[in-house]
């Protein structure tokens, strides 16, 4: 067949049609999993800052002048930087993929072995070294156990949990111990302050910005969380696995240390049922500011909150005259709400 002739111009673009657009800027960086993470990470947080102060203006409401007062309000800071300083060090293991329910035993045999062994003849700095030495010593173990021993964390820190007791009980003869050094009592009183602050709250806020820094502004902190997130991965990746887990245990003993010498301060005394129910509370508020339980996500300020929005609650509890089981209760309550929050937002 005979082709058709093509009209000049045919298959060209008129002179008068529009440029065809070219690409605007690429944007400078597209959002991306840990983006996704760190603005949930900033909700959650904003949610507990949230619920704390729905907790303040509850105690305001009920009882005005005891809860806002300031001999109530220091006293809520005392208490939560104990459980604080414990979990802080909670918080690294679980976000290293372990867990430590041994915290509450370490801070007992710390107490009873620092205010009993260590005779309290070398004053302030003996009693602290002992307390940080036990506290060390038995993070080793637990560091040895899981990560050389291939022991499953839940199992060599309940082991611990078992012996570290008992030893305090074996060494304290079910007694108290009552620390006779002037210079410990003085931290502790109620009208010691340093810059307007009372010392045990400063330690604790020195602990968490040590936290803070270690976790987000350190070679060891991205190492935990890569750990926790996917051990193969990390080592693969040239990461000693074991290594970083035994470092862990070691911290997590190390804030059982500092949180037993603060529990001398503040009781004067060193007894086998010091901490008991740390193990839960730490884990608990650890869940509640937004550490995922399998390891590989979590914030030492999120872990803060939960402690402070735990220990405004036992305080409101106890200004309100409820009794002890009702706050186990409502403990259990907001953790299982915390952990079926955690799921959906996981799943």
């Amino acid at each position: 067949m005979p082709r058709r002739p093509v009209p000049a111009g045919a298959g060209r673009a008129p002179a008068h049609a529009p440029a065809p657009e070219t690409p605007g800027p690429l944007p400078s960086r597209t959002p991306g999993v840990r983006d996704r993470l760190r603005a949930r990470t900033d909700i959650r947080n904003l949610s507990l800052l949230g619920v704390l102060a729905a907790l303040v203006a509850v105690g305001a409401l009920t009882r005005p002048e005891q809860f806002l007062s300031v001999q109530n309000l220091q006293l809520v800071l005392t208490q939560a930087s104990v459980i604080g300083v414990v979990t802080v060090g909670v918080t690294f293991v679980i976000i290293g993929g372990g867990i430590d329910l041994s915290v509450g035993a370490m801070v007992a045999l710390a107490t009873v072995w620092a205010t009993t062994v260590a005779t309290q003849e070398y004053g302030l700095g003996g009693i602290l070294l002992c307390a940080l030495l036990v506290g060390l010593g038995c993070g080793l173990v637990n560091g040895l156990l899981v990560a050389f021993g291939g022991m499953v964390p839940f199992i060599a820190t309940l082991a611990m949990l078992a012996a570290a007791r008992g030893l305090a009980l074996q060494i304290s003869q079910g007694g108290t111990q009552i620390v006779s050094v002037p210079s410990v009592l003085d931290l502790g009183r109620r009208d010691a302050y340093v810059l307007g602050i009372p010392p045990i709250v400063l330690v604790f806020a020195a602990v968490t910005v040590t936290g803070w820094l270690l976790l987000n502004r350190t070679t060891f902190g991205r190492r935990t969380v890569a750990v926790g997130g996917n051990p193969e991965a990390a080592r693969l990746a040239g990461i000693d696995v074991r290594r970083q887990r035994l470092l862990l245990y070691l911290l997590s003993g190390l804030c059982c240390g500092i949180a037993a010498f603060l529990l001398i301060v503040l009781t004067g005394s060193g007894q086998n049922t010091n901490g008991n129910l740390y193990e839960l509370d730490a884990i608990a508020a650890a869940i509640i500011g937004g550490t995922l339980l399998s390891g590989g996500r979590g914030t030492v300020t999120g872990s803060v909150l939960g402690v402070l929005v735990f220990t405004t609650i036992t305080n409101l509890f106890a200004l309100n005259n409820l009794e002890t089981a009702v706050q186990q209760i409502a403990k259990g309550a907001i953790i299982v709400i915390a952990v079926l929050v955690q799921k959906g937002h996981t799943s």
